[in-house]
C-alpha cells in the first residue's frame, strides 16, 4: 500500500512539473515571437499614387529597410483625401510591425487641423522616426514681371488683392507655405487651389497665374528650364539640391519663414517595444547610410538626424501649422 502511495505521489509530481514547464513555455512564447521579428514581408502604406515625393521617399526607405531587416518590404499605394485614407488604414492595423506608414506632414500634421472628417490623431500612431524634409519653393510666372523676392514684395504690396497664387489644394503644405509668406510680409493675395500640381504648373507656365508654390523636387525642372522663376525656398537654409536659390529667410522681412514637407516612418499605436527598437535601429542605420543619403539628396531632400526626437518635432510642427491655419482661416 505504501508503495502505491509513493508511486502516485511520484506521478503527481511529474504531472505537476510537466504542467509548470508547459505554462512557463507558454509565457515565453510572446517574447520569442518578438525576438523573431520580422519573419515575413513588411508592407509600407503610402497615401498617394506612385511617383510623388512621398512615394519616392517610401521606396528608397523600403529598399534600405529590406536590406537591414532581411525580409521583403513592399509598397502599397492607397491614394485619396490628401493621404488620409492610407494613414487611417495604418492607424487601424494590428500593432505587430508588419504594416507601416511613410507619411508626410500633410496627412500627419495638417489634415486634422483643416478637415473635420479626419478621424485619426497623434495617439493612433507610434512614431518610429523622422526620415527627411524637403523645402517648398515660391515661384513667379515669366509674365509676372517679377525676378526676385524684393520685386515680388514690392509689386504685391503696392497692389493689394490684385495678384493670385496657386497651390495643389486647400490645406496642403503648399497652401500653408504661401500663407506664411503672406503673414510675414503683410501681403494680400488671393489663393487659387488646384486639384494637384499638374494643372497648377500648366497655368503658371501659360502665364494664367502670377505666383505659385511647388515642392522643390517637382519645381526644379521648370525652374532650370526657365519656364518659371524661383523667388526663394521656404526652409530656414538653402537646399543642398539647389544652393543657387536663396532661402526666403535670408530676406529680413521673411526671416521667420521656415516650412517644408517632411516624411516620417510610422506604425500603429501600442507597438511592442522590442519591435519598435528593431525598426528604430534599422531606420537609423538607413539614415546613416551614405548610399541612402546620396539618393535622398538627389531628390531634393535633407536627410534627418538620428538625434531628432520625432514626438517633440511632430508636436512643434502641429503647433506651427495650427497658427497658420488660424491666420488664413482655412477649413474644409
Amino acid at each position: 500500500m505504501k508503495s502505491i502511495f509513493r508511486r502516485l505521489s511520484l506521478l503527481s509530481f511529474v504531472s505537476l512539473s510537466t504542467t509548470l514547464c508547459g505554462l512557463a513555455l507558454l509565457g515565453l512564447r510572446p517574447a520569442v515571437a518578438q525576438e523573431a521579428y520580422p519573419s515575413k514581408p513588411i508592407t509600407i502604406v503610402v497615401g498617394y499614387p506612385p511617383g510623388g515625393s512621398t512615394d519616392l521617399t517610401a521606396r528608397t526607405v523600403a529598399t534600405e529597410l529590406s536590406s537591414k531587416l532581411g525580409v521583403p518590404v513592399v509598397i502599397e499605394n492607397l491614394g485619396g483625401a490628401g493621404g488620409a485614407i492610407g494613414a487611417q488604414k495604418v492607424a487601424n492595423a494590428a500593432p505587430d510591425g508588419y504594416t507601416l506608414l511613410v507619411g508626410a506632414s500633410n496627412e500627419l500634421a495638417i489634415n486634422k487641423l483643416v478637415t473635420k472628417s479626419v478621424r485619426y490623431d497623434v495617439k493612433d500612431f507610434t512614431a518610429i522616426g523622422l526620415i527627411a524634409s524637403q523645402p517648398l519653393v515660391l515661384v513667379a510666372s515669366t509674365g509676372s514681371g517679377v525676378k526676385n523676392v524684393a520685386e515680388f514684395t514690392r509689386k504685391v504690396s503696392e497692389n493689394p488683392g490684385k495678384f493670385s497664387y496657386g497651390s495643389s489644394g486647400v490645406g496642403t503644405s503648399l497652401h500653408l507655405a504661401a500663407e506664411m509668406v503672406k503673414e510675414q510680409g503683410n501681403l494680400s493675395m488671393a489663393h487659387i487651389p488646384y486639384r494637384g500640381v499638374a494643372p497648377l504648373t500648366t497655368d503658371l507656365m501659360g502665364n494664367n497665374l502670377e505666383f505659385g508654390v511647388f515642392v522643390l523636387s517637382s519645381g526644379l525642372p521648370h525652374i532650370r528650364s526657365g519656364k518659371v522663376i524661383a523667388l526663394g525656398t521656404t526652409e530656414a537654409r538653402r537646399s543642398a539640391a539647389a544652393p543657387d536659390i536663396p532661402a526666403l529667410a535670408e530676406t529680413p522681412q521673411y526671416k521667420n519663414v521656415d516650412i517644408g514637407v517632411w516624411f516620417a516612418l510610422m506604425a500603429p499605436a501600442h507597438l511592442p517595444k522590442p519591435v519598435f527598437n528593431k525598426l528604430k535601429k534599422a531606420l537609423n542605420d538607413c539614415l546613416q547610410s551614405p548610399e541612402f543619403r546620396e539618393k535622398m539628396v538627389a531628390t531634393g531632400s535633407t536627410v534627418a538626424s538620428t538625434n531628432v526626437n520625432i514626438d517633440q518635432y511632430w508636436a512643434a510642427e502641429v503647433a506651427k501649422y495650427k497658427r497658420i491655419v488660424e491666420f488664413a482661416k482655412i477649413e474644409e
